[in-house]
């Protein structure tokens, strides 16, 4: 039930900020809020992460479906029952059906968080974006100490040990 709780918390706030921006931004409109650090900039996004594929809206649209059914049908073959891969799981699901509704309803995804560090300019993301990355994030940390995670109990695992 919390990783349900948590997609759809993410795919909620997700998709609130969406409209909010799609309502107060023109495109490319870009606001500072910290100066020559963050902005709120108003981007369409075609393709996946930093506009890899894009215009390949119809893949990335059966993809984004395919790794939901794949993440929630499979989940315990990979995820233990603990708070730390639930959350995760709760983070890339909502992440992914956050951008996933975008693509369906516009064929794009709405991107506005927009950072530039050091001189470098980060390419310009999303909530959904970011509960991906910290799932992601935090399951792969998580594997690390937890001596109870689905692949620690394989046969190359086992060996080690």
């Amino acid at each position: 039930m919390f990783p349900l709780l948590i997609t759809i918390a993410i795919t909620a706030l997700d998709q609130a900020t969406k409209l909010w921006v799609r309502a107060d931004f023109r495109l490319y409109e870009s606001r500072e809020l910290i100066p020559g650090f963050f902005n709120l900039t108003y981007v369409r996004n075609p393709g996946a992460a930093w506009g890899i594929l894009g215009g390949q809206t119809t893949f990335l649209t059966l993809l984004s479906l395919v790794m939901l059914i794949v993440i929630f049908v499979f989940r315990r073959s990979f995820l233990n029952d603990t708070w730390d891969h639930r959350l995760a799981l709760g983070c890339m699901g909502g992440g992914i059906l956050g951008n996933l509704m975008d693509r369906v309803r516009w064929g794009y995804v709405v991107d506005f968080l927009d950072f530039h560090i050091a001189g470098y300019h980060w390419p310009v993301f999303n909530v959904a974006d970011t509960a991906i990355c910290i799932g992601v994030g935090i399951y792969i940390l998580s594997s690390f100490w937890s001596k109870s995670h689905p692949l620690s109990k394989s046969p190359v695992a086992a060996e080690v040990e």
